[in-house]
């Protein structure tokens, strides 16, 4: 029975696939970009592309026996996962960014800052600890409007470079958490087809150092 593996679309997807066929794993069959289920060469696999947030989802679910996300991603979803590695690509922070021109001003306790993310559980938890009440923007698409546009005070995201924010006039204040990749397991999935995830993972240590 093949394995099931969710990747996230985009550039993620395309370094578990790099390092996925290093580790010696079939790849997808060629595609024509449309299709999100995709067998691989050898039928020993399907792969599932999906959205980087719904990742976590497929394989908590079931739906999926093996995925990649980012550590972000599944401390947001709060999925109850077997996590059995993380992986050398994907690395980036979650940070609180503010306009550069006040950067510090929406961060005193008093002001009760409008905060646009894509993250809600874990700005409100970092929030939450340090005692500074906030009102929470979830948005789905560019948060760094937020600012921009008066819809919020700070933003809660993911930052790579900082290239984004400083073209943007913002300015990074705080990481929340450093994120990279992970590899994922269905808890019931590796009870029932152990002996192929573990043959996965062996050969992923091999060559994750």
């Amino acid at each position: 029975m093949p394995l099931t593996i969710a990747l996230p679309k985009g550039r993620l997807a395309d370094d578990a696939l790099l390092w996925l066929d290093r580790a010696g794993w079939p790849l997808p069959v060629s595609d024509n970009g449309r299709r999100l289920v995709i067998p691989s060469r050898d039928g020993s696999l399907n792969y599932v592309l999906a959205k980087p947030m719904d990742v976590p989802v497929f394989v908590e679910q079931g739906a999926a026996d093996i995925g990649i996300a980012g550590l972000d991603v599944l401390r947001e979803r709060a999925a109850d996962v077997y996590e059995p590695m993380r992986l050398p690509f994907g690395h980036c922070r979650l940070s609180v960014a503010a306009p550069v021109d006040r950067p510090d001003r929406p961060l005193r306790l008093e002001l009760s800052p409008r905060v646009a993310t894509k993250y809600p559980r874990l700005a409100a938890d970092y929030f939450r600890r340090r005692g500074i009440s906030v009102e929470l923007i979830a948005l789905s698409g560019s948060v760094e409007l937020g600012p921009l546009v008066d819809l919020a005070d700070l933003i809660v995201d993911l930052v790579e470079t900082g290239g984004t924010l400083a073209a943007n006039n913002l300015v990074e204040l705080r990481t929340i958490l450093e994120s990279q990749a992970v590899l994922i397991v269905n808890r019931a999935s590796y009870r029932l087809q152990r002996a192929q995830i573990d043959h996965l993972l062996s050969s992923m240590r091999k060559i994750v150092g």
